[in-house]
């Protein structure tokens, strides 16, 4: 069975695939631990945007969760997401983009990732990504939409230490395969990050990749 969609989704559909990206530390090439990881951390004041041509992911699953974080000026606050998880992922023509607003002398400042060009693409494996927009053109082989959260079982299951109902709205595929995309997120984890051809810059302009 296949199913494709498309267009824009907020996160009070819970609906349509979210997909990964690059995380600021993945400029170091960070790698974690295999596995399903407890990434139990407060985000950021800021979200960061994705675009990549391409990206093809195996074992999908997605929840419904709480992000809890600071604003820029230190409060406290939560955000609702669309958790993504992929077993593994391929991504094509990367890129992330984050803007620092009121930065003394420079105004804004935008830190932009470039990565997986060429015949190289950027690969993942035991990814989450909290998301909270996403436009793209998307298929997925053998789609349950409505399963539990916890019964679901194609994907790296729920990570530790989200705030999450496990009773709660969830769907999986064994494989998703998305064009053209578009999303805003709060955070990503994953065990492995390999970015093929990083391209890092900073700009003191409001640069963004869309």
């Amino acid at each position: 069975m296949e199913s494709q969609v498309r267009g824009g989704t907020r996160w009070k559909r819970f609906a349509v695939v979210m997909v990964p990206s690059v995380a600021a530390t993945a400029c170091i090439g960070v790698a974690l631990a295999q596995g399903a990881l407890a990434a139990s951390f407060s985000v950021s004041g800021q979200s960061f945007k994705v675009t990549a041509d391409k990206l093809v992911g195996t074992g999908f699953e997605q929840y419904g969760a709480i992000d809890e974080g600071y604003t820029l000026d230190g409060k406290k606050t939560v955000h609702p997401v669309a958790v993504s998880a992929f077993r593994t992922a391929k991504i094509t023509n990367l890129c992330q983009s984050v803007v620092t607003p009121n930065v003394p002398v420079f105004g804004s400042v935008s830190l932009i990732l470039k990565a997986g060009g060429g015949d190289t693409p950027v690969r993942a494996d035991n990814i989450y990504i909290d998301i909270a927009d996403l436009q793209a053109d998307a298929t997925f082989k053998n789609i349950d939409i409505g399963v539990a959260a916890k019964d679901a079982d194609k994907g790296p299951g729920i990570k530790q230490g989200d705030t999450t109902n496990p009773f709660g709205f969830s769907q999986q595929s064994d494989k998703a395969t998305l064009v053209g995309v578009k999303q805003t997120a709060w955070a990503t984890t994953a065990g492995t990050f390999k970015l093929s051809g990083l391209k890092m810059s900073l700009s003191t302009d409001a640069k963004e990749c869309y």
